[in-house]
């Protein structure tokens, strides 16, 4: 007899996703992971908990119009899949199908299924990824970014609690410290997992666990879901595949995901016959900054800016418009690759940094993780959040200066570039890109391009109440020092992966089906092997996590019964 009727490998938000689906429709589902029970629900529980929804309630209440056809036009104009892909054919053909759908249900049912789970989102919409190109371009045309009210860990809860359920009903069983190392085919068909059982370890969810290995096992089911992520912590693989086009991922990065997201279960999957798309999409963010108390290795943070600071290259440049804060941050972070460099800067002060900086993560919003009215009224208040304001205090890389001759001082200081050297800051340089910037500020209208967009985006009422700074020259003494922050590169999302059909079936290099092998979430490219396409605009992977668990849990549970 088999161990279940599906195994599904990962207790990350797509496994949990799947997992509950499954066993609401009355499968045994064994779930495995490699990590302690304490890190159970993966990286969702450390996220923003931000969503991609369309045409919403929260949106309504702020007059933002919206509907499926605007999203679907913008979702396309980010993407840019390949051609034949919209007719059924070629590599983003499933990742094309997938996306649509995904759309609909964003503009359909998402929210709603999750609102009868329990899940509330904070009202005030943020507008992330505004992309700044000709309509057709990349970039959200409206906000779309749905905080979740919780962040991270209230889009896990009610999942975790589902299967706590599932459990207890005796549908449900979950094996932690299983680490899978292939798959068992019998007949062309997979059947179920090898894998090695670790030693007990008492790691803090996220925390780097033991290796050590104790014993094996070879499990059997139905069918097998591949839920275990993407490549993100492990920066060797995604520097051997970032697309050469694109430049090179420097050997200096921070690590935006815990050391299991390590992606050898997507090279087990291929040695079983899958069909891996899209290795060279990905997901990284050019605005990581080092983690003053780290979880696991490497670990960054990224920060969440408004749009008013100056974005400058190592060598003290500005970035070409319109790669600003906020706008683009895959083709800020390709110019940063391009040009062989390992780190940016933003320039500002002191009262930018307060209206303008939040950082990522469930962690570092304790008032919107913890549901606290009155530390959440801080920020509308004066002042830095607080845990921007620990940063602040206590980051090398956050420099402080009166002048910008002694802020590029500061700067070469912290890089340990001398005058000549590549990524040196020449002070009168950094002086004249200063005033001109606040010439064009003082001016009152301005035809800096970075400047017109800060003005403009005062115009939607959340980011003029607790977002963008009221535009003054970044010299007004009353605003404080200035404020150099160097910037690093935060690995995070596989925009490709296992090569999928519409209901999660993972396929062949021809497009035949891998019987009995299924996949959801980042293994999956968060659907069909690469829904995002070539870009994404926020708010889609833990939508993608969801939805690919919802929809492939679905399709298995009717093809199992």
């Amino acid at each position: 007899m088999a161990d279940a009727d599906v195994i599904v490998v990962g207790a990350g938000l797509s496994g949990l996703v799947t997992a509950t689906e499954l066993t609401a429709a009355g499968r045994r589902v064994l779930l495995l992971d490699q990590e302690p029970e304490a890190s159970l629900g993966g990286q969702a529980w450390w996220s923003f908990g931000g969503l991609f929804l369309v045409d919403s309630p929260e949106q309504r209440r702020l007059g933002v119009r919206d509907s499926a056809e605007l999203a679907w036009s913008d979702w396309l104009g980010s993407a840019r899949f390949e051609p034949g892909a919209e007719d059924g054919r070629g590599p983003d053909r499933h990742g094309y199908a997938w996306a649509k759908h995904y759309v609909e249900a964003a503009a359909g049912d998402l929210r709603s299924w999750l609102h009868a789970k329990g899940v509330r989102w904070f009202p005030l919409v943020q507008w992330a990824e505004r992309g700044g190109y000709p309509a057709g371009g990349h970039g959200n045309t409206v906000p779309r970014f749905h905080v979740t009210w919780g962040t991270g860990p209230a889009i896990v809860a009610p999942f975790v609690e589902a299967a706590r359920r599932a459990r207890s009903a005796g549908l449900l069983e979950m094996r932690f410290r299983r680490r899978v190392t292939g798959f068992v085919v019998t007949d062309g068909r997979v059947t179920g997992v090898r894998c090695e059982v670790l030693a007990d370890d008492d790691a803090l969810r996220g925390a780097p666990s033991s290796r050590d290995v104790v014993a094996a096992e070879e499990l059997t089911a139905g069918a097998v879901v591949v839920a275990s992520g993407g490549i993100g912590a492990n920066h060797d693989l995604a520097r051997d595949r970032w697309d050469p086009a694109a430049g090179t991922l420097p050997a200096r990065m921070l690590s935006g995901v815990p050391d299991s997201t390590d992606g050898l279960l997507l090279g087990h999957a291929a040695d079983a016959g899958a069909a891996l798309v899209h290795e060279h999409r990905m997901w990284h963010y050019p605005e990581g900054i080092a983690n003053h108390s780290p979880v696991w290795t490497n670990h960054g943070i990224r920060i969440l800016p408004g749009p008013s600071s100056l974005w400058l290259d190592a060598d003290g440049g500005r970035l070409p418009a319109p790669l600003f804060p906020g706008f683009d941050a895959l083709g800020a972070l390709q110019h940063v690759t391009r040009r062989g460099d390992d780190h940016s800067w933003f320039v500002l002060n002191k009262a930018i940094m307060e209206s303008e900086f939040a950082l990522s993560g469930s962690e570092q919003n304790p008032d919107l993780t913890g549901k606290d009215l009155r530390l959440l009224a801080q920020r509308v208040l004066p002042g830095a959040v607080g845990p921007v304001a620990r940063f602040a205090a206590e980051s090398p890389e956050f420099l402080w200066a009166d002048t910008p001759a002694e802020l590029a001082g500061k700067m070469n200081a912290l890089t340990e570039a001398t005058p000549g050297s590549r990524g040196h800051v020449d002070p009168e340089a950094l002086a004249a890109i200063v005033a001109a910037r606040d010439a064009q500020v003082a001016s009152g209208l301005g035809k800096d391009p970075q400047v017109v967009a800060t003005r403009a985006a005062r115009d939607f009422r959340v980011d003029k109440m607790i977002r963008v700074s009221p535009p003054r020259p970044l010299t007004t003494p009353k605003d404080g020092p200035l404020l150099a922050v160097r910037l690093s590169v935060l690995t995070r999302k596989t925009l490709g992966g296992l090569w999928c059909d519409p209901s999660g079936r993972v396929l062949h290099d021809d497009g035949t089906v891998l019987d009995g092998l299924w996949a959801v979430g980042e293994a999956a490219g968060f659907g069909g092997g690469g829904v995002h396409g070539h870009r994404a605009l926020e708010g889609t992977f833990l939508g993608g996590c969801l939805h690919t668990g919802r929809v492939t849990g679905r399709a298995l549970a009717a093809e199992a019964g």
